[in-house]
Order: structure tokens, then sequence, then C-alpha cells
């Protein structure tokens, strides 16, 4: 067995936690004390996160899309695959670590998606972008914790309150779709979703995209 090697690691802005870059062969995993956020070989569901909220706006001319936290760069790569050649599509990222290790040493995982023309990286929070915008994007795609209850930045909880929620709304333009990446159920969540003037739907989705690893949960939700 090959052992893991710790590449390096990275302060989270806001936060005590310290972000882990681990690579064992070809396999990469970053980590946070104990909690494994994210492994290279497990894609399924933010693969899905990216697949079904484009689907929801597969009619709309240039769309532009949302897309918060970076990470390994899944969610990215099927929104590019995904979406035509005239789309948008702006990554906000707020730990700069994890971007140098896109373009370091995880460059192969990423392959191009980072210069795709399309692409615009901002590091930043991506609650400052939400709430500066205005009917601007056909949907927001969130995955920047473990789910609405935030595990690696507590700041993260105020893009899940019915405030954060209602800033996502308005960002949104008409009809715009806003999806969250969730490890498990949150049925408050739900219940704020649609306080907040959503319709949900609630999907159950594995981490493998291929029926097994652990069940994640993706919320799409549609702007009234």
């Amino acid at each position: 067995m090959i052992p893991w090697e710790k590449i390096d690691t990275a302060q989270i802005p806001g936060s005590d936690g310290e972000l882990r870059l681990m690579r064992r062969g070809k396999e990469f995993s970053i980590k946070l004390g104990s909690n494994e956020l994210m492994n290279s070989r497990l894609s399924g569901s933010e693969v899905a996160l990216a697949t079904l909220a484009a689907k929801q706006i597969e009619n709309v001319l240039k769309p532009v899309v949302l897309i918060g936290g970076l990470g390994m760069g899944f969610t990215l790569r099927a929104a590019l695959a995904v979406l035509g050649s005239d789309a948008k599509v702006v990554v906000a990222e707020l730990v700069s670590a994890v971007v140098a290790w896109a373009r370091g040493p995880m460059a192969q995982v990423f392959g191009d998606s980072l210069d795709d023309p399309r692409v615009s990286i901002r590091e930043t929070d991506v609650g400052e972008i939400i709430r500066a915008q205005r009917s601007v994007f056909d949907a927001i795609l969130l995955d920047v914790d473990n789910g609405p209850e935030g595990l690696t930045r507590k700041g993260n909880d105020a893009l899940y309150d019915v405030s954060g929620l209602t800033a996502a709304k308005t960002a949104l333009r008409p009809g715009g779709v806003l999806a969250v990446w969730s490890s498990g159920p949150n049925p408050a969540f739900t219940k704020r979703l649609g306080r907040a003037g959503f319709d949900v739907n609630e999907v159950n989705v594995r981490a493998t995209g291929r029926g097994g690893g652990a069940r994640h949960v993706i919320w799409i939700a549609r702007k009234r």
C-alpha cells in the first residue's frame, strides 16, 4: 500500500481550520482535521451538481453560471462539458492555495479547464459575489462546504440562512436555479429554500456516480 504524503497546507480565511492536500500515487485528497472534504477518485455527486443544474437552463442563450468552490474542479469540468460555447462560468474560491494546487500538483486532474475561455476564477468569498449582484446569473452552484451546516468555515452558514438564500434569489435571473451540494440531508434547509421563494427538488446521488459510495444530496431550487 502506497502511504499518503502531505503535499501542502492552507489556512482557511476567517477560520482556525487548515486544509491539507494529500497524495497517494495518482490519488489526491483534501482534508480538514479528520474529515476528508474531497477525493480525486470520488466525483459523482459533484458532477451531478453541474449536470442537474445545467439541465434546468439548457434553453437559455448565453447562460451565466456562478460556481462557489473550486475544490478539485469536478463541478467546473462537468459544467464546461455540458454548457455551450457561449456560456460564461465564474468560479469563486476563497482559499487561494486551492487555485495554486489546481495549477500545480493537481494540474493533471484539472486538465485545461482553468484555461477555458469561458472560465474566470475569482479568489474571493462567493457570498460577496452573490450579494453584489442583481439578476445576473442563470445558475448558482454551491459546493463550498459539507452542506448547509458550515464545517470548514462558520461564515459559510450565511450562504444558507434565509438572508443568504434571499440574496441568491436576487442574484438570479427570472427562472434561475440555485443548486446546492451536501454530504447528507437537511430537512430544515429544504424548508428555508421554500420560504425564500424557491421551488425545490431534492435529489439523492452517490459519491462515485456509479451506484456506489456515500449518499449525497443535491437541492435544485428554481427561482419563482
